[in-house]
């Protein structure tokens, strides 16, 4: 891919791109573009301050409409010219969504942005979408922690999301800062680089689960599968739920399932079922965000397991994302679980490694 083309837009305009499948040129007869080292520039002016901005960032080789470098305004440098796109741009040609948020006064620095293959998308996609779900967001030493109060028994939306460098007492304090007031702390350490970190964690009271990070191109057969809404999926999630966490109060076992609520209003999320006689027998859930489709939440009730229900749930997973225009599917499984090795066999390869840790 050539060097990416970025676009600035606030979070809920991205979610009715999302809807509509393309981004639309706005006032004027083109869409605003940026490159890395001018984009600064247009968000102070045009956002100053905004604490819901996003950084899209696209392949120029799939924006499939004339892009033309052209003057700003006539205060800008002399020599700097902007890419403008002449019509609507796809939103398959975004490869990560990133959120953008502005100093203490109010403008923005140069964004620092991920590399954009398979690894490097896997790696930014649910970061992203946790940040933009949440209620509100902590910085701590080396990330984020995001904190989303209308589900608060939901560790995954309550965590700290660490890929810079820290160490094991720093993120220890920066759980209990960040995270006071809820009875767990849940941290996702993302990146080999973090492995040393995990690991003395896991010296104290912390338990740490290695993750990795795979993919897989999206495309396939959507036999059976159908899209439904999150009441639909309701009592295999909630089964599901009940089982892993059996003493949970009835109040949280919803939130776990209410999260989806929350997480579609940010995402193009789609939940997917298997029916027998009619019943839901087996779900799983489907977040698209541009280019990019993330599975999760892959479940069958334990009395109709050992009917391939998930392999059709994958396979159709994989082909409404391709119907979406996203080229690329991912996941997270645990590093040492038999689901990683079920995932192997049907295509997808592992492209990170990561770790929660967490303590009750």
């Amino acid at each position: 891919m050539t060097t990416p083309l970025l676009h600035l837009i606030p979070a809920a305009a991205w979610r009715d791109c999302l809807a509509a499948g393309v981004i639309a040129p706005s006032v004027a007869e083109f869409v605003h573009l940026s490159t890395a080292d001018q984009v600064a520039l247009p968000a102070g002016r045009l956002f100053g301050g905004r604490p819901d901005l996003l950084v899209l960032a696209l392949d120029p080789d799939r924006i499939g409409v004339p892009v033309r470098f052209e003057p700003g305004l006539p205060t800008d440098p002399p020599d700097m010219r902007f890419p403008h796109a002449y019509g609507p741009v796809p939103t398959s040609a975004v490869l990560a969504v990133l959120p953008y948020r502005p100093r203490a006064d109010g403008g923005y620095d140069a964004p620092v942005l991920p590399v954009l293959d398979a690894g490097g998308r896997q790696a930014a996609f649910e970061p992203s979408f946790l940040r933009r779900a949440a209620t509100h967001e902590i910085p701590v030493t080396g990330g984020m922690a995001v904190r989303t109060d209308t589900v608060p028994a939901s560790r995954r939306h309550n965590r700290l999301l660490i890929d810079g460098e820290t160490d094991a007492a720093t993120v220890a304090a920066d759980a209990a800062r960040a995270l006071g007031g809820l009875p767990y702390r849940e941290i996702r350490l993302l990146g080999g680089h973090l492995e040393a970190t995990a690991a003395a964690l896991g010296e104290g009271d912390w338990r740490v689960r290695p993750l990795i990070g795979m993919t897989a191109p999206a495309g396939g057969s959507r036999d059976r599968v159908e899209v439904v809404d999150v009441d639909a999926l309701r009592p295999v999630l909630d089964a599901g739920w009940r089982r892993r966490l059996p003493e949970a109060p009835d109040a949280e076992i919803a939130q776990l399932t209410d999260r989806l609520l929350v997480e579609e209003r940010v995402v193009d999320l789609r939940c997917l079922a298997v029916r027998e006689s009619g019943v839901v027998v087996a779900s799983a859930v489907l977040r698209i965000d541009g280019a990019t489709a993330d599975i999760d939440a892959v479940e069958t009730l334990p009395e109709h397991r050992g009917r391939a229900h998930a392999h059709t749930l994958l396979a159709g997973a994989r082909a409404l994302a391709a119907e979406a225009g996203c080229d690329l599917v991912v996941l997270s499984a645990d590093a040492d679980g038999r689901p990683r090795h079920w995932y192997t066999r049907r295509g997808f390869v592992e492209v990170n490694r990561f770790w929660n840790v967490s303590r009750y």
